[in-house]
């Protein structure tokens, strides 16, 4: 009995966004902005990928369905980085000490 390569690859899928799931929530405050750090290196990697298959078979034949799906990925990849440097950003302000105001 051989198994369809479709319905293997979709129950790994089902099985990351479990796994996922439950690592993302584990995560305790403290290593909230090293995770999001290494999210934002993955992304970068995953933009590094969607440039190659937006800009693939683009010799003259027109845009594809992959030049399409590629500058979506990228535009996602981007916002995804760009918002995780604004949360690591803003978790970082929160572990600065308030500076108090000196009356003179």
């Amino acid at each position: 009995m051989e198994i369809d390569p479709f319905i293997f690859r979709l129950s790994i899928f089902i099985l990351s966004i479990f796994i996922g799931y439950f690592v993302v929530w584990s995560v305790t405050p403290s290593l909230h902005t090293p995770l999001m750090s290494v999210t934002n290196a993955i992304s970068s990697v995953i933009i590094v990928g969607a440039i190659i298959a937006s800009f693939s078979s683009l010799e003259g034949s027109g845009i594809s369905f992959s030049n399409i799906l590629g500058f979506v990925a990228v535009t996602l990849a981007a916002i995804n980085i760009f918002g995780g440097f604004l949360v690591t950003q803003r978790m970082l302000q929160m572990y600065k000490k308030k500076e108090k105001k000196k009356n003179k």
